[in-house]
């Protein structure tokens, strides 16, 4: 990947939340149009072809808009994007939905996968190394314009199924870091391009293991879920030393 400038970072990183945002193509006159950029339409057309053929951007064949790839969302999250902090209230509310279910493993992984889901409006899933599965929030995926494509959405509901499939996305690593991001071919199915999962491991005491995550669109709002998986990556442990 090339090195870009510090105008090309704020021309991906704008855009990259316009898409996040909009889930739309976006134009230069839109980024022009909405954002201080400090630099004219033609300019920005200029700097995002030259982020296309870097392949921070690609051109869907029906629009002049452009999205990010893969490979733009993973340098957001690496280094443009800043993430935002849980509250205090934040952090008290999670550990309150599930601190009931601190001394029972199953009860611990479905209160945590059905908090996961309702904070970030995602599909959350998890799984420990026992094989055993657990999802919550379908429905928060069937409000995205991604998942109105019946064939997306037969493909993703299908992996909650299967613990092998789960097991193995989970045993993936793009990155360092305790937080994890698949998006698109490298969650290994047909179809699934438009779509992404963000999941952090964790250990419950000495034996056990297991990972938790969100699956979605690839626009996630990053700065929110990143911080959200991580933190309940880390109440998982926190609360399973009792375990």
């Amino acid at each position: 990947m090339a090195d870009l400038s510090e105008r090309q970072e704020k021309i991906l990183k704008t855009l990259i939340e316009e898409y996040i945002e909009t889930a739309d193509p976006v134009g230069s006159e839109a980024l022009e149009r909405k954002y201080e950029l400090g630099v004219s339409p033609a300019t920005i057309r200029n700097e995002m072809a030259v982020l296309t053929k870097d392949g921070f951007l690609k051109q869907p064949h029906t629009s002049a808009g452009r999205v990010p790839t893969k490979e733009a969302f993973k340098f957001y999250v690496g280094h443009l994007m800043k993430e935002k902090e849980l509250s205090v209230t934040d952090e008290v509310a999670a550990k309150e939905k599930v601190w009931d279910a601190r001394f029972d493993l199953d009860r611990l992984m479905k209160q945590t996968v059905k908090a996961l889901a309702e904070k970030t409006q995602s599909l959350a899933v998890a799984a420990t190394e026992g094989g055993d599965i657990y999802h919550a929030g379908y429905a928060n995926i069937l409000q995205l314009p991604e998942f109105y494509d019946i064939d997306i959405t037969r493909t993703i509901l299908s992996l909650l199924d299967e613990a092998k499939t789960m097991q193995n996305l989970f045993g993936k690593c793009f990155g360092e870091g305790p937080v994890h991001l698949l998006l698109g071919d490298e969650l290994g199915y047909d179809f699934l391009d438009p779509c992404g999962m963000i999941f952090a491991r964790f250990k419950v005491g000495s034996k056990k293991s297991g990972a938790l995550g969100v699956i979605g669109a690839n626009r996630f709002d990053y700065a929110a879920v990143v911080p959200m998986v991580r933190y309940f990556g880390h109440l998982i442990e926190e609360l399973g030393q009792n375990l």
